[in-house]
């Protein structure tokens, strides 16, 4: 049972692993009594944030030594259904960095198995959490914009990540799609109330060619169009390594019948941004920085809902939806067709590890 401050123990000790545990500590909503990782100077790190937690290098062992409330987890992606279903099968709620997992059939399988042990789930889709997406979210829900028909969404990159299993299709799950696409679709659909898919229209890129056979490389840029019910739809792109003039471009834009809106960084920061509103050719501004704390607000909203109630969220089941608007987009990338039923499952490469 959760405490007023739930027992935690945290997987996966690097960089974001440890700003995860810096936003819990600063926000003081949970006691961080574990800490597991198979790299010792990662996990001294983090025990400069958390001094009275335990050190693991063994998750498993992490999991039978101590009493917890939840879990975080923050390691590569191929590990994360595995460590959640573990997690859950002791009863534990579990906060894992996106992608939950690295296709719609994992995901499915670590949500089903949260809904059956009645505990709470939460995924790391840090940009809700942005005031200015949230201030958008209410325009959009408040009818002030009319219908939405449309939205454009990028995130540009001008690096790649550091660690190499981000390269490695199988570790991963993908390339840029997985990594930051997947926060542009996440947006896409909570903003506009987890609408259906109807088609998906998609081209992988690897080092400017289009990406045939996705288990030789991870795709580094990527375009996509989804067709949504009613004749909405979405258009995004994504890149590492990007030729972008700055650090990162990321944006969301969303057109309405009687206005527009959108949300989007500022001189290439990868922290600030504003969000505004706009009519005809004129703009109103909606939220600016500072907004420093919104990287780990929803870690520190996870924890507190723990502490009150940490059985099931239906919400979690949003999150399959996402894993299974990836999957379509990565059967468009690879075969470079439109078709909306695909599914990865169906492709050549295996769907569950």
């Amino acid at each position: 049972m959760a405490t007023s401050r739930p027992r935690l123990g945290c997987v996966g000790t690097g960089w974001i692993g440890r700003h995860r545990i810096t936003s819990l500590v600063e926000a003081d909503a949970a006691e961080i009594v574990a800490l597991c990782d198979v790299e010792p100077r990662s996990l001294v790190a983090a025990g400069a944030l958390a001094p009275g937690a335990a050190r693991y290098s063994l998750f498993e062992q992490m999991l039978a030594s101590e009493e917890l409330d939840g879990v975080v987890i923050a390691t590569p992606s191929a590990l994360h259904a595995d460590q959640c279903l573990a997690a859950l099968e002791r009863g534990h709620a579990v906060f894992c960095q996106k992608p939950l997992a690295r296709t719609a059939a994992e995901a499915r399988r670590v949500v089903g198995a949260a809904a059956d042990a009645d505990r709470l789930l939460g995924v790391d889709f840090s940009y809700r959490h942005l005031r200015a997406a949230r201030e958008l979210r209410r325009l959009i829900a408040s009818g002030e914009l009319g219908q939405i028909f449309a939205a454009d969404l990028v995130f540009h990159n001008a690096y790649g990540p550091d660690q190499s299993w981000f390269y490695d299709v199988e570790r991963s799950g993908g390339g840029c799609v997985i990594d930051l696409g997947v926060h542009l679709v996440d947006l896409a659909l909570w903003m506009l109330d987890w609408p259906s898919l109807d088609a998906v229209h998609s081209r992988c890129y690897f080092e400017g060619r289009p990406l045939d056979d996705r288990s030789t490389h991870a795709e580094d840029y990527a375009v996509a169009q989804l067709d949504l019910a009613g004749g909405r739809c979405i258009r995004m792109a994504c890149s590492w390594r990007a030729h972008a003039g700055r650090d990162c471009v990321v944006e969301a834009s969303f057109f309405g019948t009687r206005g527009g809106a959108s949300i989007k960084n500022v001189d290439g920061s990868f922290h600030d941004f504003v969000g505004e509103q706009f009519r005809g050719t004129s703009r109103e501004l909606l939220a600016s920085p500072p907004d420093a704390a919104w990287a780990g607000r929803a870690i520190v909203d996870w924890a507190t809902t723990l502490a009150i109630d940490p059985s099931f969220d239906v919400g979690a089941w949003n999150v399959v939806e996402v894993s299974e608007a990836l999957d379509r987009i990565y059967v468009g990338g690879a075969e470079g067709t439109s078709e909306g039923s695909a599914k990865r499952e169906g492709s050549t490469w295996p769907a569950v590890y």
